[in-house]
């Protein structure tokens, strides 16, 4: 790996560091890419190679939120043991079911979700710490978890807005409180990957030293921004996700010319 490389590659990874913290997600969609295009990895190493990168990012931007008190232990407790049942299900069915079709239609459900999460739409019932229905986070958690090994997609984008728009939760609290499930929901895919001998550790290491302070300067700009403002950029970076998602998706259905 070239100086350029490693200079590009922390980076990428100071950036994927930043949107985990402002967004509450893992920062596998820059990362990704950026190990294939930019820092010479392979097809697999791009997929593995970001997973144990998640793992610092999400737990310094979880570390931040919870100094400030903003992430849910008991939600945690309840999502992380359904997501990781749901990833490896999901991970289990890759290869049974039409993920392009699905990553449409999830693609499709964070759209709708994402508008919502921008015009701060309440539930049905208001949110009041420690009386939300334990099992309903528990939906929550194998959903993202279920979604994230089937399509190999962040669980955040599943968390965040499930939290928000289903349970009521407060927006900071969703967004420490995910990344405090995707800390777990990621070591399970990582040793898997690490065993097959699929992740490039050098790359992990040149990614590691941009996400690390990434991490903690997204989420401390989450926590000092007012709640609507924070609304429309969580909202409007879940639509940018959900549109690049569902458009590279469509292209491969059939008759789409793809």
């Amino acid at each position: 790996m070239t100086a350029l490389q490693v200079a590009g590659g922390a980076l990428v990874g100071f950036i994927a560091g930043v949107l985990s913290g402002l967004f509450g997600v893992g920062g596998g969609i820059i990362t990704t890419p950026a190990v294939n295009a930019m820092l010479g990895g392979t097809a697999i190493q791009a997929v593995a190679t970001p997973l144990p990168v998640i793992l610092p990012t999400s737990i310094v931007g979880a570390y931040t939120y919870a100094k400030a008190q903003q992430v849910s232990f008991r939600a945690v407790r309840w999502a992380t043991g359904p997501g990781i049942v749901g990833a490896i299900i999901g991970a289990w069915l890759t290869e049974l079911v039409n993920t392009h079709l699905l990553l449409v239609i999830t693609a499709g459900l964070i759209v709708v979700t994402s508008v919502q999460v921008i015009r701060g739409r309440a539930p049905k019932t208001p949110w009041r710490r420690g009386t939300t229905a334990g099992w309903k986070f528990g939906v929550v958690g194998g959903a993202a978890g279920f979604v994230s090994g089937l399509l190999g997609v962040g669980g955040g984008i599943i968390i965040v807005p499930a939290f928000t728009t289903w349970i009521g939760m407060p927006l900071k609290r969703a967004l420490g409180t995910s990344l405090a499930i995707i800390a777990v929901l990621v070591i399970p895919g990582t040793i898997v990957h690490a065993l097959l001998g699929n992740i490039d550790w050098a790359i992990f290491l040149v990614l590691t030293l941009g996400v690390v302070p990434g991490a903690r300067i997204g989420a401390r700009l989450a926590l000092g921004a007012r709640e609507r403002t924070l609304r429309v950029a969580v909202g409007c970076f879940l639509l940018v996700v959900a549109a690049a998602y569902g458009i590279r998706e469509l292209s491969f259905l059939p008759g789409s010319g793809g």
